[in-house]
């Protein structure tokens, strides 16, 4: 799944070609997706201008004085930007047209993603709503981690993950932020000193960081707006290295699954 860099790289990668350009076609293949694509689409936003194209969490916005844009790419999808002839792959489901002459093209081969539309302030959407502080902004830091972390028994990799916590901190990113900080992921969250969340924190920004410097975590499904793949994975250090030797000790990476994924560490250096 596209994590939060990935998310992040889509999103620089594709704010030059369509920032304060005009939508003129709405074009819709299959309204299908996670949820339908609203067929009124075009019409709310056809001859709309793109006046800003941020992030929140893992959806990108596309805002207009007439309404938001919500992108969401779920498990496989992306977003490319190519010429109004470029041929059509079975999986190519949503594109706009822009006054520039620059097609957005979203491409989601599981179709678990969503292209949502509204006109209310887009943080006020339920989807948005609700979720918790950016890991890369001043919202966030060790103390405030700690905070929510009280009395909680749930395990640490956990609370991380949770969207209304954090956002953005996925599987592959909150195994190796654990990994840095030194923490076991079978920690309770309740658990541990207020001194490790504030390392767990910035291992957290340093991680998401560095990811999205590098260029995104090449993922089987994953490539950026110009078709070419990240290049964080060669640097990961726990993540998908089942049996490998451990980078600061030599004992041997450990798998297990954990809420239904796998989860990866050093147990002599995370404790």
């Amino acid at each position: 799944m596209p994590e939060l860099p990935e998310v992040e790289i889509s999103r620089r990668g594709i704010e030059p070609h369509i920032l304060n350009q005009t939508v003129i076609e709405v074009r819709i293949r299959h309204h299908r997706l996670r949820w339908p694509i609203p067929r009124k689409l075009p019409q709310y936003l056809e001859q709309q201008r793109v006046n800003k194209v941020s992030r929140r969490g893992k959806y990108l916005l596309l805002e207009t004085s007439n309404g938001t844009l919500l992108i969401h790419l779920g498990m496989s999808g992306s977003l490319r930007i190519c010429q109004p002839d470029t041929s059509f792959d079975k999986h190519d489901h949503f594109e706009l047209l822009f006054s520039n002459n620059t097609v957005l093209r979203l491409r989601d081969p599981r179709k678990f993603g969503c292209v949502l539309w509204t006109d209310q302030p887009a943080q006020q959407h339920k989807l948005l709503s609700k979720l918790g502080p950016e890991p890369l902004s001043t919202d966030f830091n060790g103390e405030y981690l700690f905070s929510k972390s009280r009395k909680r028994s749930c395990s640490i990799k956990a609370l991380i993950m949770n969207s209304q916590i954090l956002v953005g901190v996925g599987n592959i990113y909150a195994c190796e932020s654990l990994y840095l900080a030194g923490i076991n992921p079978k920690r309770k969250a309740g658990s541990i000193s207020e001194q490790r969340y504030i390392r767990l924190a910035d291992n957290i920004k340093q991680v998401l960081e560095s990811s999205i410097k590098q260029g995104g975590t090449t993922l089987r499904d994953f490539s950026r707006e110009d078709g070419q793949p990240g290049y964080f994975a060669q640097n990961l250090h726990v993540y998908g290295k089942t049996d490998s030797t451990c980078l600061q000790c030599n004992s041997v990476i450990k798998r297990f699954t954990q809420q239904a994924r796998s989860t990866f560490y050093c147990s002599t250096c995370q404790t």
